[in-house]
């Protein structure tokens, strides 16, 4: 496996990370415990080094089955996790916080359930808005100086949030939606970062599974998915949707490829410090994204790929309205 430096803090990781959020929740049925174990560590023997995960998963199933599975290669791999939100009594997620003592109180449970003394890679899960960005990141700081986080990071942050966390602690690495189904981080985003020197980690590279070719009209998303849920995959819009998708085909079998790979390798194209995460919980779909790393698209075949892009006309917004409120932009 190939790997890159995630911005200019020497964050080395594999050219390919996994999601790891999918085990847990949000695409139907959680599998059992042992298979995923046994899967993460197959991930681990294919060369990925960078897993992501967060206390919100599951809530917290995700952290402990992370931390189990990769303990034995603790030193061998980087894990990330999250901090943000507000859980009742009952583990119910009920909003957004990054409250500095509440951000010390998760990083401790985050350690604890992960089997681990530090974590390589702490991303502010949403931007609070209630708390100032420079709280958030100076309470960071002061957890990287104990030595409980190597680096750094932000999720879902506009461009004047970033600037302003960086200058209080550095920031290593921004985790925000990016795909040839939803380009928005190009116009501010990721000129940003190249400035700053920030690595960027892409979720959902493949469009919730749009851009692997093999959901379709008829596609049903059964109890548990969140896509059920989501805008961009209700009936309408799936169709006008799958357009692009056809468009990716194209390129995918003249290169003998399939449409995953294919959206995969554009991302890698766009920046030397990009290293996306898609999320599988299927041995050979992850044989199949990690080969896209070793696929290098021509000129001619990234030229081709924009234009389809910009062709079409995505329909639906990513999340409902509720959860659209929580992206800073």
């Amino acid at each position: 496996m190939q790997t890159r430096t995630l911005g200019t803090r020497g964050l080395e990781v594999s050219a390919l990370g996994l999601g790891c959020m999918g085990m847990s929740q949000s695409f139907g049925p959680r599998p059992p415990r042992d298979e995923m174990i046994t899967f993460l560590r197959a991930a681990v023997d294919r060369g990925v080094t960078l897993f992501d995960t967060a206390e919100v998963y599951g809530p917290f199933h995700n952290e402990e089955l992370v931390g189990e599975a990769l303990q034995p290669v603790r030193n061998d791999v980087i894990i990330a996790t999250k901090f943000g939100f507000a859980f009742d009594e009952n583990g119910r997620q009920t909003g957004v916080t990054s409250r500095p003592d509440h951000i010390r109180t998760t990083v401790d449970g985050s350690l604890r359930r992960l089997r681990t003394d530090a974590i390589d890679l702490l991303y502010q899960h949403r931007v609070d808005p209630e708390v100032p960005i420079e709280e958030v990141a100076g309470a960071v700081k002061e957890l990287i100086e104990a030595g409980k986080v190597h680096h750094f990071g932000l999720s879902e942050a506009g461009v004047q949030t970033i600037r302003r966390a960086h200058a209080v602690q550095p920031v290593t690495a921004l985790e925000s939606e990016y795909s040839l189904f939803w380009r928005e981080p190009e116009d501010a985003i990721l000129p940003a970062l190249d400035e700053l020197g920030i690595g960027f980690v892409p979720f959902s590279p493949l469009g919730r599974g749009f851009l692997t070719g093999q959901v379709t009209a008829a596609t049903e998303f059964g109890e548990g998915d969140i896509r059920a849920t989501l805008p961009r995959f209700e009936p309408e819009a799936l169709q006008a949707n799958l357009a692009l998708v056809d468009l990716v085909r194209t390129v995918a079998e003249r290169r003998s490829a399939t449409v995953g790979q294919i959206a995969l390798a554009w991302l890698l194209a766009q920046r030397p410090w990009i290293t996306p995460i898609p999320g599988t919980r299927r041995l050979e779909r992850l044989d199949e994204n990690l080969a896209s790393a070793d696929l290098e698209l021509t000129a001619s075949d990234l030229a081709e790929l924009d234009r389809a892009s910009a062709t079409v006309q995505v329909q639906g917004d990513r999340y409902p309205e509720a959860m659209q409120r929580m992206i800073d932009r």
